[in-house]
């Protein structure tokens, strides 16, 4: 079920957050894409923890509402599981082995490469290209993960109405969705190291792509429920309240100066941190450029503050701002949710692969 195999149904990308359902299809005409259809759906709380389905029917209900509220017909889907639940793993193998004969070998030899029973395991790989030891050897990425976390997502899907065509990993997602940007930010983004920092909901997740792959990968614990947290805690209103108003606005004029300028603050600390981690973990010593993605790095101005701080040029991620938009898409509300919509614009990028 994971991404590696050719894929040429059309499919919407299914993001499972640990806040929300983010859905996107996409369409291609030449070489210039169009947002068909998108929907971002709210999640009961605790129905994904630490980027667990906890609750299959709830965040399938939520599937189901996001197909519904997108008006999209298309009924396969791509997903995805987090990094930290795959196992990757690049070997090399015989070059003149065809596809049926490197799978077969792969699943006898797979047991010396992963810890888990193989019984128990949904495995995939890619063929990368030729060693570049030896001509007569390919290198081969292999990817693992246990079947619950394939099967969870591939029940959630169903119970929303949609087929699982395609279930792959988040940071594969990501690194598609970055090539992308990275061709109209750059020409193409290969001798670029492009960081990207992406403030989710509890969790900031920041990675570094060299030659736009992955080459390191961090999560620390911050993200918008902190704002919304010192909304509630300033402002006397419940959680849900809070949410609403940091969203909508309406606060009294001390919310800016006293509460938001903070967070950007606390926002900046903790990017210049994870960058800091990345230096002294790596023979890098600098980055060319960062992305801003999820939703927090539409807080105005915080690009800007996050440059500054850090000396790196920073732009907050738009993956659809070289695409045409359906005419049934409020184009505003994309603006506004497509920082957080990387992952699915990468999942939906795999109906064209």
């Amino acid at each position: 079920m994971f991404p590696f195999k050719k894929k040429s149904v059309p499919v919407v990308g299914i993001d499972i957050s640990a806040t929300a359902i983010k859905l996107l299809e996409l369409s291609r005409s030449g070489g210039r894409y169009r947002v068909e259809s998108y929907a971002v759906e709210p999640l009961p709380p605790d129905s994904v923890v630490d980027k667990n389905i906890t609750d299959i029917d709830a965040v399938g209900e939520a599937i189901g509402r996001a197909v519904k509220k997108s008006g999209t017909k298309t009924k396969h889907a791509a997903a995805a599981v987090a990094g930290s639940a795959v196992i990757t793993k690049l070997i090399e193998m015989p070059a003149n082995l065809s596809d049926s004969d490197m799978e077969s070998q792969l699943q006898v030899e797979a047991d010396q490469y992963i810890p888990f029973p193989l019984d128990e395991v949904a495995l995939d790989f890619e063929v990368l290209g030729i060693s570049a030891d030896n001509p007569d050897r390919v290198e081969v990425l292999l990817a693992a993960s246990r079947s619950d976390n394939v099967d969870v997502r591939v029940g959630a899907l169903e119970i929303g109405g949609l087929t699982a065509k395609v279930i792959d990993v988040e940071a594969f997602a990501l690194e598609n969705t970055v090539s992308m940007l990275a061709a109209n930010l750059f020409d193409s983004g290969e001798d670029k190291i492009i960081a990207i920092a992406d403030v989710g909901s509890s969790v900031t997740t920041f990675s570094v792509l060299e030659n736009l792959k992955i080459i390191y990968s961090r999560e620390q614990q911050f993200g918008g429920a902190q704002l919304t947290e010192d909304i509630q805690r300033r402002y006397g209103l419940s959680y849900e309240e809070a949410g609403l108003a940091k969203r909508q606005g309406g606060l009294p004029e001390n919310y800016v100066p006293e509460v938001l300028e903070p967070f950007k603050e606390s926002m900046s600390q903790q990017i210049s941190r994870a960058q800091q981690f990345f230096f002294s973990s790596s023979q890098i010593a600098n980055i060319d450029h960062l992305i801003l993605a999820g939703g927090c790095s539409s807080v105005e101005g915080v690009a800007e503050l996050i440059e500054s701080k850090l000396g790196v040029p920073t732009t907050v991620a738009n993956p659809f701002a070289d695409m045409s938009v359906s005419s049934r898409i409020p184009t505003q509300s994309l603006s506004n949710d497509a920082p957080a919509l990387m992952v699915s614009c990468g999942l939906a990028l795999r109906s064209f692969d």
